[in-house]
């Protein structure tokens, strides 16, 4: 299966959807900043809702994980109970991922974000209410409703504005907004966790993931739709058919089956790996390495920072390299990383910390060609419904993971546990065996 992308280079004039691009005038596609001047205003407004939805999403997700010790110590929880909401969480996200994908092809992108933006954050707030585990498990599943479908509605509605030339690098800005809602997660958790007792610090931490609802009014008012993006999805005919992407190919026409299977064996890899770390490793430091609140907070800086600088800089090599070198390169650094980090002696937390950033690097930057490649390997029609699915799926199958984790815990230690995370990114290296090149695709 060839790998080279298409010999025809992206042209500076080429027409791109939205504002100041279909009439073919040139635009600056060089430097740093070239994605986003390419993405004219409409695009800009896009992006911002995007960045904004998918920051607060990873701010909401991250209010269990910094508050799973004083969950567990409240409810009287073992290991395979906490790592049991986390799933639950990302199995329910499948759900509402693959439900705001057809949503997002039969009324629209920005519509399905503001539904998607709405329901994460009613349910973070409502964990902050639950009176025991049970409740907690089922408003943290609902919560994963919204969770589950926000990235992949954001992702769509920015790769059609983005130019093909720049569209790696701008999904990789729009990941990288993760890192953001991860960061101001470990602030808050920092100065919540100081100043009040566990038993109240973990219900304020889920409260304050009321802030998506003010995100919700500005989209609303500022953000549209892609405009031929839009006036595609609406004259086709399977807008938002799951038959679509199940469709075997024939002679005559290719068919979506194969690209759906692998495509979610490849987001299942990837997210096994990336939540078994992203789950377990608040826990690991406090409980294995001793670290305090304040330190605990520290020690994750240098993990964000990483995170940070890997999404922007995986945007940019998945443009330079093309989708399937970049994702097959930082997988492979991302289980090294991995182990390396849980099996660092006692005593050398110094290294532990420096460790950090490579770690948030490489198991970020793998996630930056995502978005623009899963936008690529589905026709406009029913790109949200197969985004959404494999994504989601991936998210579904990923989620045992950080549960194997929690059962092994108590007699592998969680450092030794975390293991499983480098099984998951060997699987989604051999995925990419069966997925093509789409560097330079125009989307229609």
């Amino acid at each position: 299966m060839s790998t080279t992308p298409p010999s025809r280079a992206p042209s500076t004039t080429d027409p791109r959807p939205g504002e100041g691009h279909a009439t073919g005038t040139p635009v600056a596609d060089e430097g740093p900043l070239a994605f986003w001047r390419a993405l004219g205003p409409r695009g800009r407004r896009a992006f911002g809702g995007a960045f904004g939805g998918y920051a607060l999403d990873s701010y909401d997700y991250f209010t269990l994980p910094l508050s799973m010790v004083a969950l567990a110590a409240y409810f009287g929880l073992d290991s395979g109970q906490t790592g049991l909401i986390t799933t639950v969480t990302l199995v329910v996200s499948a759900v509402g991922g693959a439900v705001a994908g057809v949503v997002a092809d039969r009324i629209g992108r920005v519509k399905a974000l503001m539904i998607t933006v709405v329901t994460y954050a009613v349910f973070t707030v409502a964990c902050g209410f639950a009176p025991n585990y049970e409740t907690l498990l089922l408003f943290r599943g609902l919560q994963g409703l919204g969770f589950g479908g926000e990235w992949a509605v954001g992702a769509i509605l920015v790769a059609e504005y983005a130019s093909a030339r720049h569209r790696g690098r701008t999904l990789g800005a729009i990941q990288s907004s993760w890192a953001v809602g991860w960061g101001l997660s470990v602030l808050v958790y920092t100065l919540v966790f100081s100043f009040a007792g566990d038993d109240l610090a973990w219900r304020v931490m889920f409260w304050t993931g009321a802030l998506p609802a003010l995100l919700v009014l500005w989209v609303r008012r500022r953000v549209q739709d892609a405009p031929e993006a839009a006036a595609v999805r609406r004259e086709s005919t399977e807008k938002g058919s799951f038959a679509a992407i199940f469709r075997p190919g024939t002679a005559g026409e290719p068919g979506l089956l194969r690209t759906t299977v692998f495509a979610g064996l490849l987001s299942t890899g990837v997210q096994g790996g990336y939540y078994t770390l992203a789950t377990w490793v608040p826990t690991y430091l406090k409980s294995e390495r001793g670290l305090s609140v304040v330190g605990t907070g520290s020690y994750l800086t240098f993990l964000i920072s990483g995170a940070f600088a890997g999404y922007l800089t995986g945007g940019y090599l998945t443009d330079r390299l093309g989708r399937r070198r970049n994702i097959w390169l930082f997988a492979v650094l991302s289980a090294v990383c991995g182990l390396a980090y849980t099996h660092i002696p006692d005593g050398a937390n110094t290294l532990l910390l420096i460790l950090g950033f490579p770690l948030g690097f490489c198991m970020s930057a793998i996630f930056s060609g995502f978005g623009s490649y899963l936008s690529e390997l589905y026709p406009t029609a029913v790109r949200g419904t197969g985004q959404g699915f494999t994504y989601n799926t991936g998210r579904a199958v990923g989620a045992v993971f950080p549960t194997l984790v929690g059962y092994l815990a108590d007699s592998w230690g969680v450092g030794g546990a975390l293991v499983f995370g480098a099984l998951g990114y060997g699987l989604a290296a051999l995925a990419l065996l069966g997925l093509p090149e789409t560097r330079g695709k125009e989307l229609r």
